[in-house]
């Protein structure tokens, strides 16, 4: 008598649940600015006091050198320029490179790489939080510099441009340095090397530089913020100037913005 084995009846295979759709870019962006700022507003005031202090501390050191005669009016308003973006330059380049540099090396990209939002959302969210603490600072360190070197108030409002778009420039900048280092003493190093350019290029006279530096100087992409805010001190301001430098570093806004978004995705995936 012969016994045939049947076979064992096969199950399905389990059809995975269907994840919920991504975010659409906006909503999530909101919600990421939302976040970082409730997060931030606590350890990043003390920063920011720092970071105007220091504004401070150089415009007040460079009144002593620049005088506020007529042979050195152009002199002054890069100072005062240069001191009030450099406040930009601090927060959202220092601080963003060192930030994303240890979200890298914490595993804390984990946490975003889950979430069903668009990569830009959590760039674009997290350097306009950082970039929105520096409003408070521009102002007094320009309305300060407006007065230590007897400058125009009236076009000040030149701010509300100059402000987001360096911010901007330098925030894409800032968080590619953090996301591309391998280590975050790297992403350390590189915020504080962009500072140092910031403070060197930025704030010193351009006049007064080798032609050399003034080459180094156009790589620099505050520079153009600080150029065109430096021009609405004249009497009678190149308003088209204006509009070009802040063209420019608007278009180098965009082009950073989607390097540090490419650079998440890319750190993301190796984590």
């Amino acid at each position: 008598m012969t016994v045939t084995a049947t076979a064992a009846p096969t199950r399905p295979a389990p059809v995975p649940a269907a994840l919920a759709p991504s975010a659409a870019l906006l909503p999530s962006l909101g919600a990421v600015y939302r976040a970082q700022l409730s997060r931030a507003r606590v350890a990043r005031i003390p920063l920011l006091f720092v970071a105007t202090f220091q504004s401070l501390g150089i415009m007040v050191m460079m009144r002593g050198v620049v005088g506020t005669g007529p042979g050195d009016a152009g002199a002054a308003r890069d100072v005062v320029a240069g001191s009030s973006v450099l406040v930009v330059a601090f927060v959202a380049l220092n601080l963003l490179a060192q930030y994303f540099g240890r979200l890298r090396a914490s595993g804390g990209l984990d946490h975003y790489a889950t979430l069903p939002v668009p990569a830009a959302s959590v760039v674009l969210g997290t350097a306009a939080a950082y970039a929105s603490f520096t409003v408070p600072g521009v102002l007094v360190t320009a309305a300060v510099g407006c007065t230590l070197f007897t400058l125009a108030w009236v076009h000040l409002w030149i701010l509300v441009l100059v402000v987001p778009l360096s911010g901007a420039a330098l925030a894409g900048v800032g968080a590619a340095c953090g996301l591309l280092a391998n280590r975050q003493e790297i992403a350390t190093l590189l915020g504080q090397l962009g500072m140092s350019a910031a403070l060197l290029l930025g704030v010193l006279p351009a006049s007064h530089m080798p032609q050399g530096i003034q080459w180094m100087r156009d790589l620099l992409p505050s520079t153009y913020a600080v150029d065109a805010l430096a021009r609405t001190f004249a009497a009678r301001p190149d308003w088209s100037a204006v509009g070009l430098d802040l063209a420019v570093c608007a278009a180098v806004g965009v082009v950073s913005l989607a390097l540090s978004t490419w650079a998440y995705r890319r750190a993301a995936t190796r984590t």
